[in-house]
């Protein structure tokens, strides 16, 4: 191995040296308490220290780093107290998630580090994100990110290249090539001959290092990064090296020939330092004795800080009260003006007054600037608000929904634009496994609203006609708002936008020019988990959001004999089940009313509450009206048929009877 200076001092090489030794040492003894029992898992970077010490160092303390599971030294470089990562991995109540998530699955905001997800992909869009906020604020910072060379393969890798390279964003991407991505070796995993290469395709700046030789990784990546600071932009790092044990300790390294393994144990990053620092004079033996003293003294004085901590505890309100981040709500009262306007009008309305409010929110999404979303929603705003604000976005949900939670990482808000909530598909990753597990792991927010237009009742057919709000509100840690008239829709987004969580907002594609009220001009907010009784009545409730609250209108309207009271759920998570328990103790008989298929809705579970809080008050069994389980068809009739409206006064008058 062929070390070169490059003007880099001895102070500095020195302290290179020092760095890749704390973290060898931390894990030589992690392997000893793992044998031991008293930790259930570790992800080795044994051999490839030089890489997470080298970029760490080269980076500023206040530029974000995203590590991977194998880069203990970015912690370490970073000083990290070394009490709370031996208690992390200990799942102490000290650690960085309580005790809810393992290895390096969290973040610190106070030493500029997010930690990844076991799916890898995302963290390379939460980069851009964090790259974006400090590209609109003139930060002139470098987001660092990892990754390995089987997560190249992944779709996220290539969405989150492809817009860095698009929007310029001074973002690092680090590909550990270690040779396998846990058995399965780079040969079946890729085909070009470096992975660098992948970088041309996306118009990115690309470079192969040694990484296992410090010097080479740290002046590089300074380098890179002082032009980055000046000339933002994307660059693609492929550091090549070997990992030197399992993928995780229990996988083992049999596939792994003998002659790989010894070719690369020549090539240890640290011994070859150590051998060429000794060479040359800047270290001697006496050093490096006093060195690992020093550093096991440490390691050993913070290990017994964690062992003697106790076993974590918790109960049902310090777990729930950890999903969301705390929101005060603030109620902004309306004036008197007035004007009558649409659905549509009114998301367009409510959204324009919040990027007057916050000035540091951000809007993505498909055809949003200047052609203004394909339901006009945002037609104008580039004009108010400017394309940095109004961000048209290549055709990749994933990495922008990665985006919106780098930004809120960084102190922005995001909205994020499903051209059809069927496409939220390929972005489901994100939201169910990052956004919403984020402030439950680790604390971290998600200060990220997910527009979804969405339902049938419009000719779509099955990949643009979905109400799938039933895959969120499955999923902990995510809000779900689905309005069905204007002045809902405006004050709810509002909220939305204030809340630090993450919200689902559901805009039903049918309503947005059909249904008009007279709504508030100017700028206010509606509380979540408030259902709107919207008919009084003592013989039926009904209980619906979204079209069914207008089908339930149009039965009543049709029939006046029917007594319901008719309650819009408004919100789904938070869920108002306390004035659907008022209604059902007064009626007696409950129908649910969803417009998604009837299996695994929201209306199955509303279902299981009344019958398992109000059962001594029903006098007829629970009724769910929804539409078939089938996809949703195209044709106009066949699309009636699909949907329950038709169904509902049948439905009704069937339970009436009971």
């Amino acid at each position: 191995m062929q070390f070169e200076t490059k003007g880099i001092d001895n102070d500095q090489q020195l302290k290179l040296y020092k760095a890749m030794l704390m973290p060898r040492m931390i894990e030589e003894k992690m392997l000893i308490l793992l044998r031991q029992g008293k930790i259930s898992k570790w992800f080795s970077g044994i051999g490839q220290e030089a890489i997470s010490v080298g970029v760490t160092t080269a980076l500023k303390a206040s530029e974000y780093i995203l590590p991977m599971h194998r880069n203990l030294g970015v912690f370490t470089t970073r000083q990290v107290p070394l009490n709370r990562l031996f208690a992390q991995w200990q799942g102490k109540a000290s650690g960085f998630t309580k005790g809810r998530d393992r290895s390096f699955h969290f973040g610190i905001q106070d030493y500029k580090i997010v930690g990844m997800i076991s799916h890898l992909g995302p963290q390379l869009g939460v980069a851009d994100g964090i790259a974006l906020a400090d590209l609109l604020r003139d930060k002139k910072r470098v987001t660092a990110v990892f990754t390995g060379e089987g997560a190249t393969s992944e779709g996220d890798f290539h969405e989150a290249l492809n817009v860095a390279a698009v929007w310029d964003l001074p973002v690092l991407f680090c590909i550990e090539n270690n040779g396998y991505g846990l058995s399965t070796p780079t040969s079946e995993q890729y085909r070009c001959e470096k992975l660098s290469d992948k970088g041309i395709g996306y118009g990115i700046e690309a470079h192969t290092l040694d990484g296992n030789n410090v010097l080479e990784v740290f002046s590089k990546v300074d380098e890179l990064c002082e032009s980055m600071r000046k000339n933002p932009r994307p660059v693609l790092l492929e550091f090549q090296t070997f990992r030197m044990r399992g993928h995780e300790e229990a996988s083992g390294t049999k596939y792994v020939p003998q002659e790989l393994l010894s070719a690369w144990a020549a090539k240890d990053p640290i011994s070859n330092f150590e051998s060429f620092l000794l060479e040359k004079g800047t270290l001697t033996p006496k050093q490096i004795s006093k060195f690992k003293e020093e550093i096991q003294a440490e390691i050993d004085r913070n290990l017994q800080i964690a062992f003697d901590e106790p076993a974590v505890d918790s109960d049902s309100n310090k777990e729930l009260g950890d999903v969301f981040q705390k929101f005060e709500y603030e109620a902004v009262n309306h004036g008197s003006i007035v004007k009558k306007i649409r659905l549509v009008d009114a998301v367009s309305e409510g959204l324009r007054q919040s990027m007057e409010r916050h000035n540091e929110l951000v809007i993505m999404g498909q055809d949003i600037a200047e052609y203004g979303g394909v339901f006009k929603v945002t037609e104008g705003f580039t004009e108010a608000f400017g394309k940095s604000r109004v961000r048209n976005t290549p055709i990749c949900e994933s990495a922008i929904v990665s985006a919106g939670m780098g930004l809120s990482i960084n102190g922005m808000k995001a909205v994020v634009e499903m051209q059809f909530a069927d496409f939220v598909s390929s972005g489901f990753n994100p939201i169910v496994n990052y956004l919403a597990k984020s402030h439950y792991r680790w604390g971290q927010n998600a200060d990220v609203v997910i527009r979804m237009p969405c339902g049938a009742g419009v000719g779509a057919g099955p990949f643009h006609s979905q109400t799938n709000e039933a895959w969120f509100t499955k999923t902990p840690g995510l809000k779900v708002v689905y309005p069905a008239f204007p002045y809902d829709a405006k004050g709810l987004l509002a909220t939305a936008i204030n809340d630090p969580n993450p919200v689902m907002f559901f805009e039903h594609k049918a309503l947005y020019r059909s249904i008009y009220q007279e709504v508030p001009s100017d700028y206010y907010t509606l509380p979540f988990g408030k259902a709107a009784l919207l008919n009084e009545g003592n013989t039926i409730s009904i209980v619906s959001y979204g079209a069914g609250v207008h089908w339930a209108l149009d039965v009543l309207k049709q029939d006046e004999g029917i007594d319901a009271d008719l309650l819009d759920l408004r919100t789904l998570n938070p869920l108002d089940i306390e004035a659907v328990y008022r209604s059902v103790k007064k009626t007696g008989k409950l129908l649910l009313l969803q417009e998604d298929s009837l299996f695994g809705g929201i209306a199955s579970d509303i279902a299981s509450l009344v019958v398992e809080n109000c059962f001594e008050f029903l006098d007829a069994p629970v009724k769910r009206v929804a539409s078939l389980e089938t996809p949703i068809p195209f044709a106009q009739k066949l699309e009636e048929f699909y949907l329950p409206k038709a169904r509902l006064m049948d439905a009704i008058k069937e339970l009436m009877q009971y």
